[in-house]
């Protein structure tokens, strides 16, 4: 008779004198094994061992095998220490050990519960073994998602690594603290986004300056390698706008288990999660915060060119009330009522320029500024700042990055060609291929062109023999208008219907103040 022994211990031995050996535990379990199968005259045809195996995972490397191996009839008898050790599931004692293996011949035997198959009479204390461990495992489940809850009211963090900006504090268990190398990335995803940026250029910026995503700056820091390609994108930048870990707050249990019979996971509502406030220091202050989630709410989708238009979200139609959407035509963007657009019932409709929306915006702002506003009590406490050093540093730093990428693409467009030329690439690939490398080429141009521009304004430094007033001047009345005066001092604007024989179309503008 051949017999397979099977042993799994579910717990860390401390006892291991190395990561390769087997646990006492496990040791001590081969050893009643193989004593009893030689005292009953049975040759051993294999040991199968899972150390550190739940009895309720089905996905234990050795017990597959065993399974296998079984199924093929290489073997008579399956020995066991307990019915436990070989799986503490009632589903599966049914389905093997009162199923399968007595039709492929093949008995089941438990040294010290007495679990023996080829006993009739003891089938029903099996079947009762079953249950008990099955309700083990329940109970077991049921005490750790009670431990695991009692410690996220606590605020504490349990999960195995922190998220991207902070690290886990090597004092204090569960507590995180500011990683500022990638707390520096966080604020500043924070407060493009609060300029009117979208999240996919936003994504776009950060890879082009060959900062690294999430995944793998901890790759990086761990010294491990990631799976997971090493780029930004449109999800990872919206998970982090919509992370309330970055203002102080630690929200987990985002996930919960589908059964504590397996590992899958499914979402849980938000009225669900568990959120402790002020449990660590914050990466962005409450003010910003509340700006981003705004804009999100409002869900102002950026034009073409990645970034979200001034009047994103103010601009609404004075017949029905519904906003006014955005379209191209030649070269020039309009805005057109929505309602009007796809039906032509219960409104008049509304149609303008966004640039010529923009200059009336813009004037009547000025005319207020200039009518109000106090020039002289402003010069009196008027106090020139400069950070221009910092700001002309980090534009340089990202000209010679869009430099570098700049060159890497040129490099790579006559690599490729001359693949072509070798015959190493077909016409057909090398015309796609070279298509999407121009389109990022002529991309990166136009960004180091604007940087570079940029760094040239910034080299009119403001001279101080100016007056305060004609400083505020300079900056009161803005040659354009910017997302950010937009959204602080437009509540709404109502655009009307041209009227008829002219060109005039009515714009009533309601400010904040």
């Amino acid at each position: 008779m051949k017999t397979a022994i099977y042993c799994r211990l579910s717990e860390e031995d401390k006892n291991k004198r190395c990561e390769e050996d087997d646990s006492e535990s496990i040791q001590n379990q081969k050893s009643m094994l193989i004593k009893y199968a030689f005292e009953q005259g049975w040759e051993i045809y294999d040991i199968y061992s899972d150390d550190d195996y739940a009895g309720a995972d089905r996905k234990r490397p050795e017990f597959n095998r065993l399974i296998s191996d079984a199924r093929q009839r290489k073997f008579d008898i399956i020995l066991c220490k307990t019915q436990s050790r070989f799986t503490r599931e009632l589903e599966l004692v049914e389905k093997y050990i009162h199923g399968l293996f007595p039709l492929w011949g093949i008995r089941f035997i438990g040294i010290v519960d007495n679990a023996d198959t080829a006993n009739k009479g003891n089938k029903k204390s099996r079947q009762i073994n079953g249950l008990v461990n099955e309700w083990y495992l329940e109970d077991m489940s049921e005490n750790i998602r009670s431990v695991l809850t009692s410690k996220r009211r606590m605020g504490l963090h349990i999960g195995s690594s922190a998220l991207y900006g902070y690290i886990k504090s090597p004092i204090e268990k569960g507590r995180l603290i500011i990683d500022e190398k990638a707390a520096a990335v966080v604020k500043e995803v924070f407060y493009l986004f609060s300029q009117g940026h979208g999240k996919t250029a936003i994504a776009r910026t950060l890879n082009d300056r060959g900062i690294p995503p999430p995944s793998q700056y901890k790759a990086i820091n761990t010294d491990r390698q990631s799976g997971k390609t090493a780029l930004w994108r449109y999800s990872t930048i919206s998970s982090m706008l919509n992370n309330e870990i970055y203002i102080g707050n630690m929200a987990q249990g985002k996930y919960g288990s589908v059964s504590y019979k397996t590992k899958r996971n499914k979402p849980r509502p938000k009225s669900e999660w568990i959120i402790a406030e002020n449990t660590h220091e914050p990466i962005i202050d409450k003010t910003l915060w509340d700006k981003v989630q705004a804009l999100i709410r409002k869900r102002s989708k950026p034009f073409s060119s990645g970034t979200v238009g001034s009047l994103a979200g103010k601009v609404r139609c004075a017949s029905c009330g519904c906003a006014l959407c955005s379209s191209k035509c030649k070269g020039k963007r309009y805005l057109q009522c929505s309602t009007r657009r796809f039906s032509k019932k219960n409104c008049d409709g509304a149609f303008i320029s966004y640039d010529r929306l923009e200059r009336i915006v813009l004037e009547q702002l000025n005319r207020l500024t200039e009518k109000y506003f106090d020039f002289r009590a402003a010069e009196q406490s008027f106090i020139p700042k400069s950070n221009e050093k910092q700001r002309r540093q980090r534009l340089s730093s990202q000209l010679l990055s869009y430099r570098k990428k700049l060159s890497e693409y040129s490099k790579a467009i006559s690599s490729l060609y001359m693949d072509k030329v070798r015959g190493i690439i077909a016409e057909s690939d090398y015309a796609q291929l070279s298509k999407e490398l121009h389109t990022e080429h002529e991309r990166l141009s136009a960004l180091v062109l604007d940087t570079e521009n940029a760094l040239e304004k910034f080299s009119q430094t403001v001279e101080y023999s100016e007056s305060g007033e004609e400083l505020i001047r300079r900056y009161v009345f803005p040659e354009r208008l910017s997302y950010e005066i937009a959204q602080g001092m437009i509540d709404c604007i109502y655009i009307g219907k041209r009227i008829a024989g002219t060109r005039i179309v009515p714009v009533e503008i309601r400010w904040s103040f």
